[in-house]
Parts: C-alpha cells; structure tokens; sequence
C-alpha cells in the first residue's frame, strides 16, 4: 500500500462483521468516520439510518447492560462531589444524582440517544416500534486511539540550538 498511494498505513483495528439471519447496514461520512451494523429483522433502510446516528453520536455501546461497573461508579462518584459542593439537602441531592446517571446513560448508549432523524424518539424506542433490535455495531474514525506527542516546540529549537 505505501508504494500504491505514498502514505505509510497500518491497520490498528479490525473488525470481522457478519449476520445470517439480519441485515447489515453501513455509512461512511466524509471519509474520515465509517459504521457498520447488524440489525435482526430485513430493514435495510433503517440499518443505514441507524449507522448514520451512530457516526454523528458516538454512543459506546448499545444498551445500559453492556456499561461497565467501572465506569457507572467513575461518573456517579464524580456527580456525588458535585451535587456536595452545591449545599443541597441529602435528598435533594440524591435525586440529582439520579437523574445526572439517568442523562449519563442516555447520552453514552444508542438506545438511550434521540434519534438524530426524528429527537422527540429515543433510537431504542424506534427499533422497539420496528419489531428488531441492533446486535452489533463498529465505528471506526480515521486516528482514533492515537496518543498525540505533545511537544514543546521552544525547548526543542533551544536543544538542537545548543548541539
């Protein structure tokens, strides 16, 4: 490939998608952002639509089920000093914790997400009302996972300065 086209590539992620019995949809945006998806059912319309809402939200995952421990405790902990430092009374400042969680979870899993066709449903409520579900989905975008070396372009020129 680096003879091909001048660039040198290499592949950090792969991902081998397939269904037997669903549909697979896919969408590439600006050939920076790619998604694939694997619905149950035929509907290959709203495969592409979904794959399309994946690329524009970046959800993590699919439902509240697959988040990790880790991560639900990570944020609530983060929520609980925040809602500390406001004064609030202990139940009052319970249930902001709830409904700081509930928006957490909405915004990292696509069933939770409006949907960006249509906002006043959530995409888990518009695959509900099409009788399918999502079974699998991969969003790829172009640099993604590269740590960036952050440099510090004076102390640099003053060491090749000095030499």
């Amino acid at each position: 490939i680096v003879a091909k086209i001048g660039e040198n590539v290499s592949v950090r992620r792969l991902q081998n998608v397939s269904t037997e019995n669903g549909v697979l949809g896919a969408y590439k945006h600006d050939d920076r952002i790619a998604v694939l998806v694997v619905l149950s059912g035929k509907d290959a319309d709203l495969a592409k639509d979904i794959a399309m809402h994946i690329a524009a939200s970046k959800p993590e995952c699919i439902s509240e089920e697959q988040l990790s421990n880790e991560l639900l405790e990570r944020e609530k902990s983060i929520f609980i000093e925040q809602a500390k430092e406001s004064g609030k009374p202990d139940n009052i400042i319970e249930k902001m914790i709830v409904g700081r969680m509930k928006k957490f979870v909405n915004e990292v899993t696509l069933y939770g997400q409006a949907f960006i066709k249509d906002p006043d449903v959530s995409v888990g409520e518009l695959v509900k009302s099409k009788n399918t579900e999502v079974e699998l989905f991969v969003r790829f975008e172009v640099g993604e996972g590269i740590e960036k070396k952050d440099d510090n372009f004076v102390e640099e020129v003053m060491a090749q300065i000095q030499d």
